[in-house]
């Protein structure tokens, strides 16, 4: 059994659509072990983008991203890693096919609703990041 980490985002939380995502992952045969709503702060932005701290729309991203709450979940199932990215579509929503998370749901690359993790390493520093 296989875990990850995915967080909804602030524009997901706005536009009341959690419940439509969680029923997207709970279809996929998914399971939510944790949930919380939780406020996010420089700091930890900081260390979860550490890979786009140098990059010109960051403090765009830690604006967003402190601009409501976010929903922070641990998911678990077979393959829930590579499966959750799949359901989420690509990162930039142009790009994401009708029937993904993003593809349906996300209005721009920079409001895209929800973060998966991308592999198994990155997935047990993010629970720990955001469960302890």
């Amino acid at each position: 059994m296989e875990r990850t980490y995915i967080m909804l985002k602030p524009d997901c939380v706005e536009r009341g659509l959690i419940g439509e995502v969680i029923s997207r992952i709970e279809r996929k045969g998914y399971q939510i072990t944790a949930m919380k709503m939780m406020h996010l702060d420089e700091p930890i932005l900081r260390e979860h983008y550490s890979h786009l701290v140098n990059e010109d729309f960051f403090p765009l991203l830690v604006d967003f991203m402190m601009s409501g709450p976010v929903v922070a979940m641990i998911v678990e199932g077979e393959d829930c890693i590579a499966g959750m990215r799949r359901l989420m579509g690509p990162t930039n929503n142009a790009n994401a096919a009708p029937g993904t998370i993003r593809g349906d749901l996300a209005c721009s690359n920079r409001l895209n609703i929800i973060h998966g993790s991308d592999s198994p390493e990155t997935a047990e520093a993010e629970i720990k990041r955001f469960f302890g």
